[in-house]
C-alpha cells in the first residue's frame, strides 16, 4: 500500500509535487494571527455556553464593571449571564483585529499562499459564523424562551450563509484584486453587527443604568434582533457591494482633516461604546442596501451582477 502511494507521488507532475512541497513551509507570523482569530472565536463560544437556557421571559440584571479594562476583566462574574454575553461579544471584536492584521502582514511579507487562505476561511467560519449565531440565541433569552425552535433555526441559517459566503469568497478572490470592495456583506462585519448588541445588552441590563425604559428597549431588541440576523445572513450571500473599510480608511495618503475626523470618531466610540458600537455596525450593514437601491432606482444605474 505504501509502495503504491509512493509510486503515485513519484509519477505525479512536477508542478503538483512542488505545490505539495510548499505546504511544508508556512508563514509563521500571519499563521499565528489567523490562529489567534480562531482561538478568540472558540472561547467566544465557550463563554457564551456558560449561559443557561432561559426558564422564563425575565431578563437577568448585571452588576456594573469598572471602566478600566484590567479591573473590568478581574471583576467579570463567570456565573453572570450578561457578563458572559458581553465578554463573548468582545472576543469576537478582538478576533476581528487579528483577522484584519493577518492578511496585511501576509501581503507585506509576501507570504500569501493558498494554505493561508484556506486556514483563514476555516477560522472565519468558527469566529464569524458559529460564534455570533450561538451568541445570538444566548443573548436573547426572551425570544429563545417564547420561540425556541425559531431561535435555533435562525442561528443555523446564519451559520449556513456564513459558510456559503466564505466558500464563494475563497473561490472568487484573486491575489491581484485591489481589496477595496467586497461582493456581499463580509462575515466579520456581519458578526460585528451581532456582537455589538451583546455590548449594548450589558449597558441596558446593568443595575445602575440611567437609561429610561431600558427594560422595554431590551425586550424590543430581543424581538427584532433575530430577524435582523436573518437579514444579515441574506446580505452575506448577496452580491451587494460593500467597501473594505480597513483598506479604504487606512491605506494611502489622506488629508489632515481625514485624520482628525478619524481620531474624533474613535474617541466618540470609546466614550459611548455601549451605544456607539452597535450603531456603527448596523449603519455599515445598512450602507450596502441603501447605496445599492440609490444607484438602482434614483441614479438609474442598473447593476450588471444579479442580487444573489
Amino acid at each position: 500500500m505504501r509502495d503504491g502511494v509512493a509510486l503515485a507521488a513519484a509519477s505525479a507532475p512536477r508542478k503538483d509535487r512542488l505545490s505539495m512541497a510548499k505546504i511544508r513551509t508556512v508563514a509563521v507570523l500571519p499563521t499565528l494571527f489567523t490562529l489567534a482569530n480562531l482561538v478568540c472565536g472558540f472561547f467566544a463560544i465557550v463563554v457564551a455556553a456558560r449561559v443557561d437556557a432561559p426558564t422564563s421571559i425575565e431578563v437577568p440584571s448585571a452588576s456594573p464593571l469598572a471602566r478600566s479594562p484590567m479591573k473590568a476583566v478581574r471583576a467579570l462574574d463567570p456565573a453572570d449571564p450578561t457578563h458572559n454575553v458581553m465578554l463573548s461579544g468582545w472576543l469576537i471584536f478582538l478576533a476581528m483585529l487579528f483577522d484584519a492584521l493577518d492578511g496585511h502582514i501576509a501581503r507585506l511579507s509576501n507570504w500569501t499562499s493558498n494554505f493561508g487562505g484556506q486556514l483563514d476561511s476555516l477560522s472565519d467560519l468558527v469566529t464569524f459564523g458559529v460564534a455570533p449565531a450561538f451568541l445570538l440565541v444566548k443573548m436573547c433569552p426572551r425570544f429563545a424562551y417564547l420561540h425556541h425552535d425559531w431561535a435555533w433555526i435562525i442561528a443555523a441559517s446564519y451559520v449556513v450563509c456564513a459558510a456559503l459566503r466564505l466558500a464563494r469568497f475563497t473561490i472568487e478572490t484573486d491575489e491581484d484584486d485591489d481589496h477595496l470592495h467586497f461582493s456581499g456583506l463580509p462575515s466579520p462585519a456581519a458578526a460585528a453587527s451581532i456582537a455589538g448588541f451583546a455590548i449594548l445588552f450589558y449597558t441596558l441590563r446593568r443595575d445602575d443604568t440611567s437609561l429610561m425604559y431600558a427594560d422595554k428597549i431590551d425586550a424590543v431588541l430581543q424581538t427584532v434582533l433575530p430577524f435582523f440576523a436573518a437579514l444579515v445572513a441574506l446580505l452575506m450571500v448577496s452580491r451587494i457591494p460593500y467597501p473594505h473599510v480597513v483598506n479604504q480608511v487606512f491605506s494611502g495618503q489622506r488629508s489632515l482633516g481625514h485624520i482628525v475626523g478619524l481620531v474624533f470618531a474613535l474617541v466618540a466610540i470609546m466614550v459611548i461604546r455601549g451605544y456607539a458600537v452597535p450603531l456603527v455596525c448596523v449603519g455599515f450593514v445598512a450602507l450596502g442596501p441603501i447605496h445599492y437601491l440609490w444607484q438602482e432606482y434614483v441614479q438609474r444605474q442598473p447593476h450588471k451582477d444579479p442580487l444573489f
